[in-house]
């Protein structure tokens, strides 16, 4: 690879945020112009059945002219769902035997067994 290839490439300054199975990596680069840009790449750790793993990765590019925009939508983005719902994690639904409200309380409540009627087949 040429070395002009290599100075495109190259990061001027990251930011690793790890948050559970994912990993976010926020890297300033240079332009071949020498202007800087943002690639936010999200990084997700998949376990095959034979145990081996492999990652999926998801990367945005972000160029400076984008960034106001692209931030005021974020902000905006991020208050609408802390004023919807709050800012506790709501884990649960991610757990294998969560069951919603609704399930819970037709699962406590008895059915009224008045409304069946015992038949004996040899009565018939």
């Amino acid at each position: 690879m040429s070395d002009n290839y290599m100075m495109e490439r190259e990061e001027i300054h990251s930011k690793v945020m790890r948050a559970g199975r994912r990993t976010y990596f926020f890297d300033v680069r240079a332009t071949k112009a020498g202007d800087y840009y943002l690639t936010i790449t999200e990084s997700k750790k998949f376990t095959n059945d034979d145990g081996s793993f492999h990652y999926k990765k998801h990367k945005i590019y972000l160029y400076k002219e984008d960034f106001s925009e692209f931030k005021d939508s974020l902000n905006e983005m991020i208050s609408f769902i802390i004023d919807e719902k709050g800012e506790e994690v709501i884990s649960d639904r991610h757990q294998k035997d969560y069951k919603r409200e609704d399930d819970t309380n037709s699962e406590t409540e008895e059915t009224p067994t008045s409304s069946f009627t015992d038949v004996d087949f040899d009565d018939i």
